[in-house]
C-alpha cells in the first residue's frame, strides 16, 4: 500500500519538482501544491512562516524558529492560543517575531512582511487564495512565495507539502521520513477499514465552539467529513452541507447516529465551548461535553445510549499528526480491527519524536 502511495506521487502535479540550476549552484527550483515554479535562494536563513506551525517543527527540526523572522500570530495566538503558549514557554523567541496579520481577516501587512525581508515565504493555500495580488508584490520584492497544502487532507498533498518544506529549508531526510509515516499509518487504517467491512456507523460531527445551546458547524466535505470517510463512518452531514455549516436539529434527530464526536479546541474565551488541548484536563472536556447530550430529544439517539459521545482536538486535523485522530475515529467505528492501536500513544510517540513539548492536555475523550 505505501508503494501505491509513493509510486502514485510520481504522476500527480503537485510533486515535489527540484531543477538545480548549473549556472548558479546557490539557487533551486521547486514546484509548490499550486504547481507554480519558485526559484529558491540558498543559504535559506530567515522565513515568513503563514500556517503550519507545528508542521514546519517538526519538519525542520529543533532549531526550526531560528530562521523564523515573522509569522501570521492571529492564526497561531488567537485560533490556538493555549498550543501557542506552550511553545512561547519551551522557546520565548516566538513571541517577539514579526506579526504579519492574517490574510482571513484582512489584516496582512505587507509592509510588515517586506520589511522582514524574508528569504522565503511559506504560506497555506488558503492564504495564498486571499493575498491575491499581495503575492506579486512580494514577489517583486525579491521574496518567493512557496504554497503548502495540508488542509487538502490527501495522503498526496500532505506528502508534497512535506517534502516541498523538507526542500526549501534543507530537511530532506527528516521530511522523507515524515512523509513516509504518514502514508504508512494512513495505509493501515484504510487496510484494517476494509477487512472490517467498510463503512457502517452513521456519524454526527459538530464543532462544539458554541455550546451545546445552539448547533454549530457539521461538515459535509473535507475537514472532519473525509476523516469520517477514511475510518470508514457514515457521515449524516454528506449531502445536507456543502463543505460545513449547521444541521437541522430534526434532521439530526431522524439520522439518529449510532456515534457522535464533538471537536474542541483552545476556546478560553468561551463559557459554553468544549475546551480542548494543551493544559486542559480531560474531566474540564467531559464537563463542557456533558451538557450536549442534555438536548430534547437527545437521550433516544443511538449514540447517548451506548455512550459513543466523543470529544476529538479541532486542532490536530490538518496536520501532518493527523492520522492519530483517524485512528482514534476508526478505532470507536471498528473496535475489533483496532484492538492493538493506541491513538493515544500515536499522539504522543509523534510528539516525542518529532516535536520539542509533550502532548499533555486533553485531545481525545470519550464521555463517561
Amino acid at each position: 500500500m505505501l508503494r501505491k502511495y509513493l509510486a502514485g506521487l510520481a504522476g500527480i502535479a503537485i510533486a515535489l519538482a527540484i531543477n538545480p540550476s548549473p549556472a548558479n549552484a546557490d539557487m533551486f527550483t521547486v514546484t509548490d501544491t499550486e504547481g507554480r515554479e519558485v526559484m529558491i535562494h540558498t543559504p535559506v536563513e530567515r522565513v515568513l512562516l503563514g500556517f503550519y506551525f507545528e508542521d514546519f517543527y517538526a519538519i525542520v527540526g529543533p532549531k526550526a524558529f531560528d530562521r523564523v523572522v515573522a509569522i501570521s500570530r492571529p492564526v497561531w495566538e488567537g485560533w490556538r492560543n493555549l498550543q501557542w503558549a506552550a511553545y512561547v514557554t519551551h522557546e520565548p523567541r516566538i513571541d517577539s517575531l514579526v506579526d504579519v496579520g492574517d490574510t482571513e481577516s484582512g489584516t496582512f501587512n505587507i509592509e510588515a512582511a517586506i520589511a522582514a525581508k524574508p528569504d522565503v515565504a511559506i504560506i497555506a493555500a488558503w492564504q495564498y487564495r486571499s493575498l491575491g495580488e499581495s503575492v506579486g508584490k512580494l514577489e517583486a520584492a525579491g521574496i518567493p512565495v512557496v504554497v503548502a497544502d495540508y488542509n487538502a487532507q490527501t495522503v498526496e498533498k500532505h506528502m508534497a507539502s512535506t517534502l516541498l518544506i523538507g526542500k526549501v529549508m534543507g530537511a530532506e531526510d527528516r521530511a522523507q521520513r515524515l512523509a513516509d509515516e504518514y502514508a504508512a499509518a494512513v495505509a493501515d487504517v484504510q487496510a484494517r477499514v476494509r477487512q472490517a467491512g467498510g463503512a457502517t456507523k452513521r456519524v454526527y460531527v459538530e464543532l462544539g465552539n458554541k455550546g451545546p445551546g445552539e448547533y454549530g458547524n457539521s461538515y459535509g466535505k473535507g475537514m472532519w467529513a473525509g476523516v469520517i470517510g477514511l475510518a470508514g463512518g457514515r457521515n449524516i452531514a454528506e449531502g445536507q452541507v456543502e463543505n460545513w455549516g449547521p444541521l437541522n436539529p430534526e434532521y439530526v434527530l431522524a439520522s439518529n447516529p449510532e456515534v457522535i464526536f464533538i471537536p474542541g479546541s483552545d476556546w478560553t474565551t468561551k463559557e459554553k465551548a468544549v475546551l480542548m488541548g494543551f493544559g486542559i484536563e480531560p474531566d474540564k472536556t467531559r464537563e463542557r461535553l456533558r451538557p450536549y447530550v442534555g438536548r430534547p430529544g437527545w437521550s433516544e439517539l443511538a449514540a447517548v445510549k451506548a455512550a459513543e459521545v466523543h470529544a476529538i482536538y479541532h486542532g490536530g486535523a490538518r496536520t501532518l499528526y493527523d492520522y492519530a485522530y483517524l485512528q482514534y475515529i476508526a478505532k470507536t467505528l471498528h473496535p475489533e480491527a483496532f484492538a492493538d492501536v493506541d491513538p493515544a500513544a500515536t499522539l504522543q510517540h509523534y510528539y516525542d519524536t518529532w516535536l520539542p513539548i509533550a502532548a499533555k492536555g486533553a485531545f481525545m475523550v470519550k464521555l463517561d
